[in-house]
């Protein structure tokens, strides 16, 4: 009975997410892939703590600043873990509004880039994250197709409202092609 109440509510907290822009496609649970990150413009807010430090601190300007520029929210969001850095995509349908920096949040113009992902399931804490980025160093260390070209970021795909067994994520390392 308890596992048929909780599947029904993750049902019910999922609903909600459908109506968010995605930036890009999901990569699944469990596989690793190269896949392509489209240009895009992001909103950023950055900590000198590490970012499991300061989620909540980073998470707050970004939501104040796109209800008071009106932009709707849009999936993933992606963080930088050291220092500890938030970012928000920008949905398409904003492409063309001018944004301004302020003191809290950076207008970024990303291109479009390359990265080694692995699909993960479970709460977003910094155990979950760092097993997945020693999944993604052991696999570029065992082929010689794809060279790291910067540290790993967290991509999180759910609110902080869904349960943590049911949230998805992933952890990117930028690559390139190795020469």
């Amino acid at each position: 009975m308890k596992l048929l109440q909780l599947t029904i509510l993750a049902l019910l907290l999922l609903q909600p997410m459908s109506a968010y822009e995605s930036a890009f496609a999901r990569t699944n649970v469990g596989t690793i892939e190269i896949k392509t990150i489209p240009a895009a413009r992001l909103l950023a807010s950055q900590s000198d703590k590490s970012y499991f430090e300061s989620d909540n601190g980073l998470f707050r300007p970004l939501f104040r600043y796109i209800q008071a520029n009106d932009i709707a929210m849009t999936t993933p969001v992606e963080a930088a873990i050291a220092p500890g850095t938030m970012y928000f995509y920008v949905g398409s349908d904003y492409a063309d509004l001018e944004l301004k920096n302020t003191d809290e949040v950076t207008i970024l113009e990303l291109p479009e880039r390359t990265v080694l992902s692995l699909g993960v399931r479970g709460g977003y804490s910094a155990k979950n994250f760092n097993r997945a980025q020693a999944q993604l160093l052991t696999h570029l260390s065992e082929q010689n197709e794809w060279l790291a070209t910067g540290p790993a970021r967290a991509i999180y795909w759910n609110s902080p409202f869904m349960p943590g067994i049911f949230k998805r994520s992933e952890v990117h390392i930028p690559v390139e092609p190795a020469e």
